[in-house]
């Protein structure tokens, strides 16, 4: 039986969101941006104490572990629990806030996988970007809001502005984009948020306007 779809009041607003290593989402909307919490990190000191206690505690193939070694393996399995938790509070109430406020979101479509090859992998697990993404998603769907899944490849090349594209990627490292073709100079994140907005066929300009017709990107299901 299919879920039933709570209908919120419509706003005539859609938004553009872009996965990030700065920030877990940047949209096209300065209100409806997601920093990191941070949540793996403020809690590292605690697990990495329990993990070296494991190390001293580890008993012999064969043998029973210590109560010493089995208490903190309780405490780090809870503590990964609470960090677990904390993250996916912390989707559910950012996917709440976007869908409430948009008709139309036009997500990037990516999963973080590339980013554990990275030098950002740690922050990135930390922003728990897969799980902001479902979250996103269940929620748009309970609310019968229309998401279109962007595909992500060369949206950091191509400009909102005029649609051209560079000739190189850029490095993480570089925050700015700068079109070489209108001259178009803005935060990296935020022109890849507007590029979602117009693979879906939505317009960059008046991110707050109508969705046209027949968007070319892919709606999720």
């Amino acid at each position: 039986m299919p879920a039933r779809v709570e209908a919120l009041p419509a706003t005539g607003r859609a938004i553009g969101v872009d996965w990030g290593v700065r920030e877990i989402a940047t949209t096209t909307s300065d209100a409806h941006d997601l920093p990191h919490p941070q949540h793996g990190r403020n809690a590292a000191a605690k697990p990495a104490r329990y993990q070296k206690t494991m190390a001293r505690r580890k008993p012999e193939r064969g043998q029973a572990a210590s109560k010493g070694y089995r208490q903190a393996a309780r405490q780090a399995a809870k503590l990964h629990r609470k960090v677990a938790r904390q993250r996916q509070d912390a989707a559910r109430k950012w996917a709440r806030k976007v869908v409430r406020d948009h008709d139309v979101l036009a997500v990037e479509d990516f999963t973080p996988k590339f980013l554990a090859r990275s030098t950002m992998a740690r922050k990135a697990a930390d922003g728990a970007i897969g799980a902001t993404k479902n979250a996103l998603i269940e929620m748009a769907r309970k609310h019968g809001r229309a998401v279109h899944l962007v595909n992500p490849a060369h949206t950091t090349m191509d400009c909102a502005g005029c649609g051209a594209r560079t000739k190189h990627a850029l490095p993480l490292s570089e925050r700015t984009y700068t079109c070489t073709a209108c001259g178009a100079v803005s935060p990296r994140d935020k022109n890849s948020a507007r590029v979602m907005l117009l693979r879906a066929g939505l317009d960059p300009a008046g991110v707050e306007g109508v969705r046209p017709d027949g968007p070319p990107a892919r709606q999720a299901a």
